[in-house]
């Protein structure tokens, strides 16, 4: 009786942590309502680089950017964007309206920070 009232005890604590270990870690996160892509500017180096990244057609994308410089942003889609980047930690948002591939390169360093495989 005892052994059976500790099992009724300890299992479902097991199985609460198992199932509390199965989240996965992405490195790009999905928000509500979009994705988000993190970018840090340091001295002189972009990370990520050439990260691929898939987006639907009208999808929220935010930029998160730690940068010790200033730089731009530039979003090679239809129609193109560019956005102003100041040493600090600032945000942006945009969406993209045709699908295809897009790339998101910072200006000043002339490298590649991520492509968007954009889907309909």
């Amino acid at each position: 009786m005892i052994r059976r009232l500790a099992g009724l005890v300890v299992m479902p604590a097991v199985v609460v942590a198992l199932v509390s270990g199965c989240g996965g870690d992405d490195d790009t996160p999905a928000t509500e309502g979009g994705v988000v892509i993190d970018v840090v500017i340091e001295n002189g180096t972009v990370t990520p680089g050439n990260e691929r990244i898939e987006a639907t057609v009208g999808e929220n994308i935010t930029v998160r950017i730690d940068s010790d410089a200033d730089d731009e942003l530039h979003v090679h889609a239809v129609p193109e964007r560019s956005f102003e980047i100041h040493p600090g930690t600032q945000e942006t948002q945009f969406s993209v309206d045709v699908p295809g591939q897009v790339a998101v390169e910072s200006h000043d360093t002339g490298k590649t920070v991520a492509t968007l495989l954009v889907r309909p």
